[in-house]
Parts: structure tokens; C-alpha cells; sequence
């Protein structure tokens, strides 16, 4: 489980593999680089990773968008992997050193680091994804995301799935940030379902990203009143809400990645974090002079349900055997596409 996501609520729940060095890392992106187009004269790109890739989907995404980025661009790419803080603060000065057209980096780690390269190389391009500096900077934009848009449909289709009318989740925090993958559940499925009686647990203590026991704890909590659909926003602790879901005949929902593939049978649908759409769409805006902060949803593609994408039929997701009910959460999208249904955000200030 990359640190990422364990730290942060960014649950692309599969198994990184970690290479030893940064100057490693440096390597392999120079060879990774040698396989893009280039034509010479074509735009350069560098992506910046604050864990290795191996097959962790969520940073995967990412790769593709730059890749993609630099074909359309005829131009050239290098992904660097970081291990830790050390080869992160090195792979991007390494970037910087290169000077790209845009650097891309992807996760909250950047930010300090890229504020303080922002302000000593100001004709750099940086692009943030899922982050952001705290202080505005005319050479760095940000793509962040509007979660609670999927969270909500996942809620829809739990309130149209449920058999006892009692749908809950588990929460790594009781934070306004963190109510965006609990909160706007429950109203989706009361969306669909009025009388549905919604309940959300937090995992706390002193690893709430990281302790699978104590998730695995509250799902259960939850199971034993009732509960029959579960979201799963637990970080690395979605495989213990999975685990007790599974051993009660209960349903979960998981976050970021197609996690159906490590419980299927379990696992009704995921939230997908589109980072390709947001790298790709960020380098379109940078290269035409936009800089800036833009949110990804629905809309703009940057947010999906794994029920929504192709290949559904081939996900391992329950979801895939309810085509009434996407359907029914097709119809919630639209509307929320088009502006007639609104999602609130529990962390809109």
C-alpha cells in the first residue's frame, strides 16, 4: 500500500513495488523516457511520483496521462519514482534541473517542496494533482477533485441494493475532508431510498490510515445493527471492512481504484479518481497560458464509478449484475452533469 494513500485517504489499495535508491529512480525514468515520442522538437514532460508505480493503479493513471500528454504533443516524457521524502525532494530537483515544458507531480508531499522551487525557478511550469500550495503561484496550477459527486452515487446505488434499509461507512476521520467519502453516501441513498437509516463509523486512534483491525472493528459494529452496504473509506483498513463484510454476506464500496478485484463477490462498485483526465487536461491549460486551481467531477470526466466505465462486465464488481440500478445511477449523473441535481460538500468552506 503506497504511504500516499495510507496517510491521506487516497485508497488505491494495491501493492507498490519499491525501488531501493532515488538515484535508482533517476535511472529508470531516463530509460522509461527513451521509449516516448520525440521528435526533437516536441514538448517535454516529467511526472513526479511520491511512491514507485509497480501496480498501483491510481499512480498507473497518472503515467498514462503524461505519456498521453507528450503523444499528442509530439513530444517526450520521464516519470520519476520516489521512495520516500529524501528521493522525492531529489527527483524533483532533478526535474527541475531538466527543465521541462511541465513538471507534474502527484500528491499532497509536493506541495511545500514544489512552493519552494516555485519562487527560485519562476519560468517553470509545476502542475499538482489531488494538492495544491497553500500560497498562489502564477507558474503552478493545481487539479483537485470533487469525491463527494461519486461517494454520492455509490450511496444511490447502496440504497437501491439494500435489503434491511440500513446503509453505513467507515471513515478513517471525523473531519469535514474526510465526511466527503461518508456523508454524501448516506444521501444518495436517501436520495433513492427515503426511510433508508444511514450510520457512519470513524476508524481514529493512533494509525487511522494504516490499522486494518480497527476498521475491520467498526464494519463490524455496523454489521451487527443491521447494516447491509458499507462504504469503505479506510485507506489501507478497506481490507479489514471487506474481510467483515464478506464474513457477514454484506456489501462495501471501495475508493479510487477498481478494488473488486480484491474481493469480488464483496465489493459492489469503487469511486474512481480519474488522474489521467486531470493530467492530461492540466498540461492542455498550462501549455495555453492557464494557470490555476480546476476541479475535476463528474463533468469534466476526473470522477467516475468503476459501474460507469467500460469493461464493468470484466471489474469482478457486484455492480456489474445490476444493470437496472446503473441505469437508475446514470440518470442521478446526467443531473448532476447538467447542473439540475447539486452534491453538497461537507468541506466547502
Amino acid at each position: 500500500m503506497s504511504r500516499r494513500h495510507r496517510r491521506s485517504l487516497r485508497i488505491a489499495a494495491t501493492t507498490a513495488l519499491m525501488v531501493t535508491a532515488a538515484t535508482a529512480c533517476n535511472a529508470a525514468a531516463k530509460d522509461e523516457a527513451s521509449d516516448s515520442a520525440s521528435g526533437g522538437s516536441g514538448r517535454t514532460f516529467t511526472l513526479v511520483t511520491p511512491d514507485a508505480v509497480g501496480q498501483n493503479e491510481f499512480l498507473k493513471l497518472a503515467v498514462s496521462g503524461v505519456k498521453d500528454a507528450a503523444k499528442q504533443h509530439d513530444g517526450s516524457q520521464k516519470v520519476y519514482e520516489s521512495t520516500d521524502t529524501a528521493s522525492q525532494q531529489q527527483n524533483v530537483q532533478a526535474a527541475v534541473d531538466a527543465k521541462p515544458d511541465v513538471i507534474v507531480l502527484v500528491g499532497f508531499e509536493f506541495a511545500d517542496i514544489v512552493a519552494q522551487q516555485a519562487e527560485k525557478n519562476p519560468k517553470q511550469q509545476f502542475l499538482i494533482i489531488d494538492a495544491c500550495t497553500t500560497k498562489t503561484f502564477k507558474n503552478v496550477s493545481c487539479a483537485v477533485f470533487r469525491e463527494h459527486e461519486g461517494v454520492y452515487l455509490a450511496g444511490a446505488e447502496a440504497g437501491l441494493l439494500s435489503e434491511s434499509g440500513k446503509v453505513g461507512a467507515v471513515d478513517v476521520l471525523d473531519t469535514p475532508q474526510f465526511r466527503r467519502y461518508s456523508d454524501p453516501f448516506a444521501a444518495g441513498a436517501k436520495k433513492v431510498a427515503a426511510k433508508t437509516e444511514t450510520s457512519t463509523r470513524f476508524v481514529g486512534g493512533q494509525s487511522p490510515f494504516d490499522d486494518s483491525a480497527r476498521a475491520k472493528e467498526q464494519a463490524n459494529t455496523l454489521l451487527s445493527k443491521g447494516y447491509d452496504q458499507i462504504m469503505a473509506a479506510a485507506a489501507a483498513g478497506n481490507y479489514g471492512v471487506f474481510e467483515a463484510a464478506k464474513a457477514k454476506g454484506a456489501y462495501a464500496y471501495g475508493v479510487d481504484v477498481n478494488q473488486c478485484v480484491s474481493a469480488p463477490g464483496t465489493v459492489v462498485d469503487n469511486v474512481i479518481k480519474r488522474t489521467d483526465v486531470a493530467v492530461e487536461k492540466g498540461v492542455e491549460s498550462v501549455l495555453a497560458g492557464k494557470t490555476g486551481t480546476v476541479s475535476y467531477g463528474l463533468k469534466e470526466g476526473g470522477i467516475s464509478l468503476t459501474g460507469l466505465e467500460d469493461g464493468v462486465d470484466s471489474s469482478k464488481c457486484v455492480i456489474a449484475e445490476h444493470k437496472d440500478v446503473l441505469a437508475k445511477v446514470k440518470e442521478l449523473r446526467d443531473q448532476i452533469v447538467s447542473g439540475e441535481l447539486k452534491v453538497d460538500d461537507p468541506a466547502a468552506s
